[in-house]
């Protein structure tokens, strides 16, 4: 008698019963680690631009209202805002949006989500020179003006970031996290 060798089906369900599980434990921190990575990214060019706009208020004694204003080349193109706040210059990226304020009262830097599961999520900092918060990057979910994160509150900041919730009085726009 010959034997052939080979699978049982039952043998071909386990397996793919097992894979299964794996990628539904695994796909989750998947996006976690891609989204981590894509705001590190992002951060990096925020801490650039900041740095810039140090450099542009030593220079002139203001704070500049332009990204074309700064010494580095701002690539994106699009003016599509996380903020409805009427910024000075906003750029965007299609996936982030980059808003310089420069007003009477507020003088910083967002950068946020504009699509994906985080969508709304984003960042701020400060750029003025009496800010307790100059020059620190504060994780920011955004819950009016703008794009809003649909998520729970904490899913973005805490959750990916292990920020902790400080949203200064008088912020209506988004809950503010401090970085660890």
């Amino acid at each position: 008698m010959l034997k052939k060798k080979g699978f049982t089906l039952i043998e071909m369900l386990v397996v793919v019963l097992i894979i299964g599980i794996i990628a539904a434990i695994a796909f989750p921190q998947y996006e976690k680690v891609v989204e981590k990575t894509r705001a590190a990214q992002a951060m990096e060019v925020m801490r650039s631009i900041y740095q810039a706009a140090a450099d542009y208020y030593l220079a002139t004694g203001t704070y500049p209202t332009s990204f074309d204003q700064l010494s580095i080349e701002m690539q994106w193109t699009g003016q599509d805002k996380w903020s409805d706040y009427d910024a000075n210059d906003t750029r965007s990226n299609g996936e982030w949006s980059f808003q310089l304020y420069n007003s009477y009262d507020a003088k910083s830097l967002y950068m946020g989500r504009l699509t994906g599961k985080y969508k709304g999520g984003g960042f701020t900092m400060a750029l003025t020179q009496d800010s307790i918060r100059k020059g620190i990057i504060r994780c920011a979910e955004r819950h009016s003006h703008g794009v809003i994160f649909s998520g729970e509150p904490g899913d973005y900041c805490e959750k990916l970031f292990n920020a902790t919730e400080n949203t200064p009085a008088g912020t209506i726009t988004f809950r503010s996290y401090v970085m660890p």
